[in-house]
């Protein structure tokens, strides 16, 4: 074993990354089938293709256990590489041979057997390592007889969130106990939309867990997680504002990226531009077997320089409480036309503008402080799922919109903003569109943008005054991805209102992202399928947009319409000159670039 560990070659220099480490992951899988010779060259292998900082080694998944002296001898392997090294686990399990009725075999935390195998496996790593995280099964969806007879009364939701959270406090006790100093890291998945209902509880295991991990894997928006690209960036920024500074990463695997495989690269980009401290490619021998390796490589090269120029991220604040439920999945919708997005599970009073979801009715006292807010002088823009849910309590009073139950379908739109008394009426959609009904009184309510169908017309999103702010309702689509059936004028008028306070948003055709930064850097990222005209709207004077990295200016600006009081009216609302710059942007390039003053 020691020719392994000692008197290896290396592979071509790779030279390290100045923002983030590269990190990987060996499963229990591999190494209870691979030698210790066989483990070495798949090291150097990787090595020679890609720099690499760290390696996480797992003792654990489904029916493998790894041994502590050979967790040790491992270990060994790959710190005489001059590599970091910290444990994994996942857990899975089959304990004394009964299944358990458990999506993916995950572990019954009402069952002492279960519980005794996990503690005592943390307990081993615990031994071996001063780091060591969880992979993303640490929840809970065991419907046994035990866990049946102690739910009791209460929901699956409240049973597990208390579950898990006090398991957690044992198993990290269990792990101090073999090691105080360990560093215990709990990876959250990306399926944030559902931790209530497996027991993830980010709001009690932040001030559990020594530190947290992100699963920013989006994959194809085929699979039946629905999730779209931009969420590898919000979901590294939600779990950022969840435990500031102790977000250790983002983790990113190729699965159902085989048709485009440039799809990793592109989860990797969105995954770094949320300022992860780690990526990690998961797993070593998996993404080790990839012809794409070299274009990751040079694709993080490439990032790693933006980042560089990159400072803290920001975006519309948009309000994501702790174990919230509903339109899953809609800021990155909306992320994915051209609004750069910034969730946090906390109100922020000061934002000019703030989105509120159905998720965000999962705080009692939501429609109180979204009524304060929009008195003091705030902006809120709330989706038609949280107008439902905060139906009869209270929101009414900020607007004539009512529901009907009805639903209409169209693909021609109208667009008369409040502030801006000009109408334009687009040409057809891609094609039509499914939208609830939503009934208002003229004059009380605007409608800045309608849908067309024949000889009648229907709100997608609404203006009311209240107080000194402005309330509005957005009609999301029945089905989300709709929204990229939107014409480019709809696109614009809707992340006009959207974004009120940002500095700078997108138009055009849907599927542009938008990355902002506090030092006046952007990044817009085209996830088209050919090539598109992207407008980059800019608010305030400015003498154009320079590409950061070729030093090209875009300087010929259209000057948006500007507010026009409406007939008889004598007021409007103070907005700063909007001017468009058109860009030509090829599927998947990134342009990175700045306002110039």
């Amino acid at each position: 074993m020691s020719g392994y560990i000692i008197n290896f070659k290396w592979g071509k220099h790779m030279k390290g990354f100045n923002n983030f480490k590269l990190v990987s992951y060996i499963r229990a899988y591999d190494i209870v089938e691979m030698t210790d010779a066989q483990i070495a060259d798949m090291i150097d292998g990787f090595m020679s293709e890609i720099h690499l900082d760290k390696v996480y080694l797992e003792n654990h998944r489904g029916a493998v256990s790894i041994p502590v002296e050979r967790m040790k001898a491992v270990k060994n392997i790959v710190t005489s590489r001059g590599l970091e090294v910290a444990g994994g686990i996942t857990c899975t399990t089959l304990v004394n041979g009964i299944r358990k009725p458990s999506i993916f075999d995950t572990y019954c935390y009402t069952d002492p057997a279960h519980k005794a195998e996990q503690l005592q496996l943390v307990s081993e790593l615990a031994e071996v390592f001063d780091e060591f995280i969880l992979d993303d099964f640490f929840f809970t969806a065991c419907r046994c007889e035990m866990c049946i007879a102690a739910k009791g009364k209460r929901s699956w939701k409240e049973y597990r969130l208390e579950l898990m959270a006090n398991f957690a406090k044992e198993a990290v006790a269990a792990a101090k106990k073999v090691n105080p100093k360990v560093k215990y890291v709990i990876k959250y998945p990306n399926w944030y939309e559902s931790y209530q209902e497996c027991g993830f509880n980010p709001g009690k295991q932040k001030d559990i867990f020594d530190g947290i991990y992100t699963g920013t894997e989006t994959r194809s928006p085929y699979s039946v997680q629905h999730l779209q690209r931009y969420e590898s960036y919000s979901i590294m920024r939600l779990m950022e504002s969840i435990a500031p500074g102790r977000n250790g990463g983002g983790w990113v695997d190729p699965f159902d990226c085989d048709s485009n495989m440039s799809q990793i690269i592109e989860q990797v980009q969105a995954t770094l531009f949320g300022k992860a401290r780690e990526m990690m490619l998961w797993n070593l021998p998996i993404f080790g077997g990839l012809t794409v390796l070299p274009a990751i490589s040079k694709a993080l090269y490439r990032i790693d320089d933006q980042l560089s120029k990159m400072g803290n991220p920001i975006g519309v604040k948009t309000w994501e409480p702790y174990n919230g439920d509903g339109e899953d999945q809609v800021y990155n919708y909306l992320g994915m036309c051209g609004i750069a997005i910034d969730p946090s599970p906390y109100f922020d009073p000061e934002a000019q503008t703030v989105l509120f979801t159905e998720s965000t009715a999962e705080e009692e006292n939501s429609i109180d402080i979204l009524e304060e807010y929009v008195r003091k002088g705030g902006n809120a823009v709330v989706t038609v799922g949280y107008f439902k849910k905060m139906y009869d309590k209270g929101i009414k009073d900020l607007t004539s919109v009512r529901l009907t139950g009805r639903h209409v379908i169209g693909s021609k739109y109208r667009i008369q903003n409040a502030n801006s008394w000009n109408t334009v009426i687009t040409d057809e959609g891609k094609k039509p569109v499914m939208f609830e009904i939503l009934d208002y009184k003229t004059n009380a309510t605007n409608s800045n943008i309608s849908l067309v169908a024949d000889e009648n017309n229907f709100p997608i999103m609404t203006e009311d005054n209240y107080g000194r702010g402005r309330f509005f309702i957005l009609n999301v689509p029945e089905n989300f991805a709709d929204l990229y059936k939107l014409p480019s004028e709809v696109i614009m008028s809707m992340a006009k209102h959207i974004s009120i306070g940002q500095e700078v948003f997108l138009a055009g055709a849907p599927k542009f992202s938008l990355y902002a930064y506090d030092n006046n850097v952007y990044a817009a990222v085209s996830y088209t399928d050919s090539v598109n005209d992207l407008q980059i709207v800019v608010r305030g004077e400015c003498k154009g947009v320079r590409n950061i990295e070729t030093g090209m200016v875009y300087s010929e600006a259209k000057h948006l319409p500007g507010p026009s009081h409406m007939m008889d009216a004598t007021t409007n609302i103070d907005e700063d000159p909007e001017y468009s710059f058109s860009v030509k942007l090829r599927p998947g390039q990134t342009l990175l670039f700045e306002v110039l003053k």
